[in-house]
């Protein structure tokens, strides 16, 4: 038995910081503990002390110095490894953040800082209701992204008060969120799929959500377009090197806010981080949509993505058309009255099926692989010599171009054949000029092989397109995905199509639009405004019968149709190497780019790795591919970290399927994105295989 002199000695003194809510400063209050008193024993013992009745179920104890919170109420002070030394503070776990939307907007809410980002950003979608959260994620900006807006602030004699849109949640509301995956009329919120405003069906969600009906409309309808000189004021990468250094904000996912150093009421990104837009549905995704529309505007018009001036206009009239449209007070309420339950529509479906009939929506079981053969121009560039498109007559199957020197050749050996698995494809049209041409960069051992297709007109284009682009992919026409992908191009260049200035004239008398607020300041400054308008009107009059859904979706497919789309950019240094490369991450593949020139260098395609290691000691990213390549590089603009998660974000989303009540698998987003927390002593680590599709 021990006396009370020898368990006075066995204990000792516990300073805790008290973040009360009611007070200003915090205060300190002094426990005395013992080495094998359990964290919620300590956490009891101080409310008593504290004495003040109120609900304290979302306080937990962070510890200043190991800059980590004390969540495992069970596990003992020795456990911990805390001592009398040890700087902890009582806080609550849920506190204020601004987030900054894709939409200009800022909403404050409550978020959890204790949950890994990747659950409080689950939340944060959820109160948002933002589906597929996984695709969204929190960056801190740059110096460099509130820089110029802080020097017009400073030049202002009245001061700016921003427009923050309050949400507020229950703080203690931490239980498992919702599965991406499921989804019903019951749960989820349903819109028109024609003009996005909330259906009839849906009043009765917002009744228990902190989203109001009002504040969905500011978030699933577009903002009026920002004024010119606003549009100059924002911050706009101007090389490689500057897009990089927009990425390295990203917040790890798998730690908490206050782990990663964010403050109470602190300012964040919310953005769409991955290119995967799984599964957009316009009759559940208005607010998702927008806001995708949103996040591509914005990249359009501070020229975080390169596009040509025809490109730029037929962006400039698809915004002019959808903010006319959000901004009228006369949208037409297009209810659909034989709307059927979508639980009766897949009955309806599979009754259909069963009767050996085709629903609408089977795909078509190909058993042939279609194959391409026409005419068409090549041209390979080499040094001193002009460009000269030379006609051979070409054969697309599979995944390759063979070309031969007519059509009679086509059954003996071809000129070459090209192997367009892993290559890059980037269009190379101007619809006004009738020029339909395809731009191939082809990896090879020592680099990238360029070569020219020129076709002759739209279908054509459309199809043998469509056809490189899935090569690249590694997957032929027979895959379900190829008729959508020659429509979306068809649709893109019919966009592009000018119409008669007869047309444009009646427009240009009811002009009331400014034409800078649709366009990139550098494209703004090659025309008089009078001429861009009339550009705009005459490239609008081939989406002006569209609804406003249908324009946005249009708008969005359009940015993915850019060569640039999906790349996040990071400078590192590659191993053996002697100068900085840039590295773009996409959705399928990496790329080495040239910093200087912003020429591809080589491509490799995540279908053929292998596997990658992380050595966190040197901070190097080491991946290894089929045909016995490896590579490995530092990252100079970005933690290591960041590039890795991004890797493994993209292997995890492509494990996603069609099935709606599939839950998605959390700890493997976790084996695949962290590893920083478990490999803390170790050298390389190898985080493993999991590759799919």
């Amino acid at each position: 038995m021990l006396s009370p002199s020898d368990f006075a000695s066995a204990s000792w003194e516990l300073v805790i910081q008290v973040d009360h809510p009611n007070e200003e400063e915090q205060k300190d209050v002094t426990l005395r503990v013992s080495g094998d008193l359990h964290i919620g024993g300590v956490m009891l013992k101080l409310v008593e002390q504290i004495n003040i009745a109120q609900d304290w179920s979302d306080f937990a104890l962070w510890w200043e110095q190991k800059h980590c919170w004390l969540l495992k109420t069970h596990w003992t002070l020795d456990k911990c490894g805390v001592q009398a030394d040890a700087k902890l503070l009582f806080t609550p776990q849920h506190k204020m953040l601004r987030l900054h939307l894709p939409n200009v907007k800022t909403v404050r809410l409550r978020v959890s800082f204790s949950a890994v980002v990747f659950r409080a950003v689950s939340d944060i979608c959820r109160a948002l209701n933002i589906r597929r959260a996984e695709e969204v994620s929190l960056l801190k900006p740059s110096g460099e992204y509130f820089k110029k807006k802080k020097r017009k602030e400073k030049n202002n004699k009245e001061p700016i008060t921003e427009d923050i849109l309050s949400v507020e949640c229950s703080p203690t509301n931490s239980g498992p969120p919702v599965s991406p995956g499921l989804y019903s009329r019951t749960m989820t919120p349903t819109y028109d799929p024609i003009n996005g405003t909330p259906a009839s069906s849906t009043m009765t969600w917002f009744s228990d959500s902190p989203l109001t009906e009002q504040n969905c409309s500011i978030l699933a309808f577009s903002q009026p377009p920002q004024s010119p000189e606003a549009l100059a004021d924002m911050y706009q990468p101007r090389s490689l090197v500057d897009k990089a250094k927009l990425n390295a904000g990203w917040l790890d996912s798998s730690r908490s806010l206050m782990e990663q150093g964010i403050q109470e009421d602190e300012q964040l990104l919310l953005r769409f981080k991955y290119y995967t837009f799984f599964d957009l549905n316009p009759k559940y995704d208005a607010v998702r949509i927008n806001q995708l529309y949103e996040q591509a505007r914005w990249a359009i018009l501070l020229e975080e993505i390169d596009c040509t001036e025809e490109e730029m206009l037929v962006f400039a009239a698809l915004q002019y058309h959808i903010s006319k449209l959000s901004l009228s007070t006369e949208i037409q309420d297009f209810k659909n009255e034989s709307e059927v339950d979508e639980v009766e529509a897949a009955l309806s479906n599979l009754e259909v099926t069963l009767e050996g009939g085709k629903a609408d929506n089977t795909l078509e079981d190909i058993t042939d692989i279609p194959k391409l053969a026409d005419n068409l121009r090549l041209f390979r560039p080499k040094k001193i010599i002009l460009k000269a498109f030379k006609q051979y007559w070409f054969v697309f199957k599979d995944t390759s171009i063979a070309y031969f020197k007519n059509k009679e050749l086509e059954q003996g050996e071809p000129v070459e054949k090209l192997n367009l698995r892993g290559c890059e494809v980037v269009p190379d049209v101007n619809v006004a000029g009738r020029k339909f041409g395809i731009k191939l960069l082809i990896p090879v051992a020592d680099g990238m092989n360029e070569v020219y297709l020129r076709c002759d007109h739209e279908s054509q284009y459309a199809e043998w397109m469509a056809a490189c682009i899935l090569a690249s992919k590694g997957k032929t026409m027979a895959d379900s995905s190829y008729q959508p992908e020659v429509l979306n191009i068809l649709s893109f260049l019919r966009m592009k199509n000018r119409n008669s200035a007869s047309q444009v004239a009646s427009g240009l008398e009811n002009m009331d639009m400014n034409p800078e607020c649709f366009v990139s300041p550098r494209c703004a400054k090659k025309h008089r405004s009078k001429q861009l308008a009339a550009r705009i009107l005459e490239a609008h009059q081939n989406v002006a019968q569209m609804p406003l859904v249908e324009a946005k979706l249009q708008f969005i497919q359009a940015w993915q149709s850019l060569p640039e789309f999906g790349l996040t950019y990071y400078l590192v240094r590659f191993k053996g190497s002697k100068k900085d490369d840039i590295l773009g991450v996409s959705y399928n593949r990496l790329i080495r780019i040239n910093a200087a020139t912003g020429i591809p260098i080589t491509t490799w395609r995540f279908t053929n790795m292998k596997q990658w290691n992380v050595n966190w000691e040197i901070r190097q990213v080491a991946i290894e591919f089929d045909q016995n390549v490896s590579i490995a590089f530092t990252c100079l603009s970005a933690d290591c970290k960041v590039v890795h998660e991004y890797i493994g974000g993209y292997i995890f989303l492509s494990t996603r399927s069609k099935d709606q009540n599939e839950t998605l698998d959390e700890d493997l987003f976790h084996k695949l994105t962290g590893g920083q927390d478990f490999c803390s002593g170790l050298g390389l680590r190898k985080m493993g295989s999991v590759l799919s599709s």
